[in-house]
């Protein structure tokens, strides 16, 4: 089967499915499907390499936030054939619960990104992820 050519509407569709995979906690196979076994993932906390690097950090992440709602604001791809530059700007909310809190804590960043994207045979991968900045909103927790 041919590999698609990247297109901004297809890189843009893709990273509102990405957010939505994470919001909605998918099983970590349906979200291993939308990156490169040789993922390079940057996260403040640490940088994950691969799928099983991947799956440790998203195994953390679905434990500890919940009513996790991202809100892309924008997507700017520099396209360069069958790979592009990503500057992806997100606002993301969610609650954390710390034993023996009476309440959980909200969370709220707005979130700076470049990812690298490349053309799979199903549509766009990530394959390089990295979060420039986490910017907390006023009256945020803290991580």
């Amino acid at each position: 089967m041919p590999v698609e050519r990247l297109t901004e509407d297809a890189i843009r569709t893709f990273a509102e499915n990405w957010y939505v995979a994470l919001d909605q906690h998918l099983p970590l196979q349906q979200v291993l499907a939308m990156i490169t076994e040789d993922l390079e993932f940057k996260v403040p906390e640490d940088t994950f390499l691969g799928h099983e690097g991947f799956g440790r950090w998203y195994a953390a992440v679905t434990s500890r936030f919940f009513d996790e709602v991202h809100t892309v604001t924008k997507v700017e791809p520099v396209i360069e054939g069958d790979r592009a530059i990503v500057r992806v700007l997100v606002n993301w909310q969610a609650k954390i619960w710390d034993p023996p809190a009476p309440r959980s804590q909200w969370l709220g960043f707005d979130a700076d990104q470049t990812w690298v994207v490349v053309a799979g045979e199903d549509g766009p991968l990530i394959k390089q992820y990295t979060v420039n900045e986490l910017a907390p909103m006023p009256g945020s927790g803290s991580l």
